[in-house]
């Protein structure tokens, strides 16, 4: 397969980009080669500059649930550009989209919108501290919510300790407010509490995205919602990755588990930059011009990602039974064709899936938390991504990403995925 075009592409990129692409994750280092410059989506398709066509199990990292271009969004779009790209003034269409996201989840009365997942998180833990009037946060480990100073973190010595900056350019002042728990441990989410009677918040991916997918345990947030009310801290669930994606309700539809806070992002711009942050009006209200906690956006709810968002929710609650079941179906189907393959190769493969979301993990035993996805083999993975490209499938370009299913991607592609996969197993062993 002829990549020339993205070579040439990449090195003149990196002539006057940092590393020659504006997302780390983008950049292939831990899988070699590369990185594929783009020229068009169809579909379930990417084409890159040299016009080879590939199965696309990235989806622009989850927002495009009905695939690349789709007609409906489009129309949508075009329309809205139309009309003006930025008003930096309200439009009715933002109210419109709130109000939609407020009646799929009863436990949230407001929103505010934001330009990114990133911005989203960062609003919703100063809203958090500003209601609790408390300083400290928890995060997980793997557990990855944006490149805000106090969320880059990594785990000191112990089990549980005071974060320590992962990033040149984060003050130590910031991140020792940030607390470390171990993802589906609720021992060590007490041991934080046990370290700081100030936490003013606990935030969690509860389908995890950035670890590779691990899901939580259903007992595990059921436990942490209890901890969390019982020292006074709200519970903020990052569903940039998972919201509308798992399901409709994301995964507090698919657990029960309703936090104090969420985040959304990604799918609810339907491939535009976007993000929010939602809650209880008691909460919500704190935020100015209402309430004293600041946070502010010139291009925040601009009106081409809120029509984006609409026409992609609007067409989800339209045919939630029909999209959702196919979507995981597919995605189930997928995964255990993986795994047999990997299986009949005698490679060892760990595999799950919810709603549209799926990953594997090149290890011999199950995944629960970041030590555990950290002991997987990445060498392996590196050697499988590049043979699927070969092959035509896009997968996402880490051990440590959660590959999405779109609606365009078929029952044949899928089995064809899983005969190219084969081959590259064998090639492997």
């Amino acid at each position: 397969m002829n990549q020339d075009k993205s070579v040439k592409a990449y090195e003149k990129a990196c002539r006057v980009i940092p590393g020659g692409v504006d997302s780390p994750v983008r950049a292939f280092q831990s899988v070699g080669g590369t990185p594929l410059f783009i020229k068009k989506g169809e579909g379930a398709y990417l084409i890159d500059v040299d016009d080879n066509r590939y199965v696309d199990y990235v989806q622009s990292w989850g927002p495009l649930i009905f695939g690349h271009a789709d007609d409906t969004i489009e129309k949508a779009v075009i329309k809205a550009v139309k009309k003006g790209l930025s008003f930096g003034a309200p439009t009715k269409a933002e109210t419109k989209l709130a109000g939609l996201i407020c009646s799929l989840f009863p436990e949230i009365d407001k929103v505010r919108f934001v330009s990114s997942g990133t911005e989203a998180v960062m609003s919703a833990i100063r809203l958090a501290r500003g209601f609790t009037c408390k300083d400290d946060i928890v995060k997980f480990e793997g557990c990855y919510h944006g490149h805000s100073d106090s969320l880059l973190v990594q785990a000191g010595s112990g089990a549980t300790t005071f974060g320590n900056p992962s990033s040149p350019g984060v003050p130590a002042d910031l991140t020792k407010h940030t607390l470390l728990a171990k993802y589906n441990d609720i021992k060590s989410v007490k041991e934080c509490f046990k370290h700081s009677k100030n936490i003013a918040c606990v935030i969690i991916e509860p389908l995890a995205g950035n670890m590779g997918f691990v899901p939580a345990d259903p007992k595990f947030l059921e436990d942490l919602k209890a901890l969390c009310e019982k020292h006074g801290a709200l519970l903020i669930f990052d569903e940039v990755m998972s919201g509308f994606r798992a399901s409709l309700k994301g995964a507090q539809g698919i657990y029960g588990t309703v936090p104090d806070l969420v985040t959304f992002g990604k799918v609810i711009g339907g491939g535009m930059p976007v993000g929010a942050f939602a809650g209880r009006a008691e909460i919500m209200d704190s935020l100015s011009p209402q309430g004293p906690v600041y946070q502010a956006g010139t291009l925040s709810g601009n009106p081409v990602a809120m029509a984006a968002g609409l026409a992609s929710l609007e067409q989800l609650i339209e045919n939630e039974a029909v999209v959702y079941a196919s979507l995981e179906a597919k995605a189930k189907r997928l995964v255990e064709g993986l795994k047999s393959a990997a299986s009949d190769a005698g490679i060892a493969l760990q595999v799950d899936a919810i709603g549209s979301m799926f990953g594997f993990f090149f290890n011999d035993k199950p995944v629960r938390n970041f030590a555990d996805a950290l002991s997987s083999d990445t060498k392996r993975f590196a050697a499988f991504h590049q043979g699927m490209l070969k092959e035509g499938f896009y997968f996402a370009c880490s051990q440590f990403e959660t590959g999405f299913i779109s609606t365009a991607i078929s029952d044949a592609m899928i089995d064809d995925t899983i005969e190219a996969a084969q081959k590259v197993f064998k090639e492997m062993a």
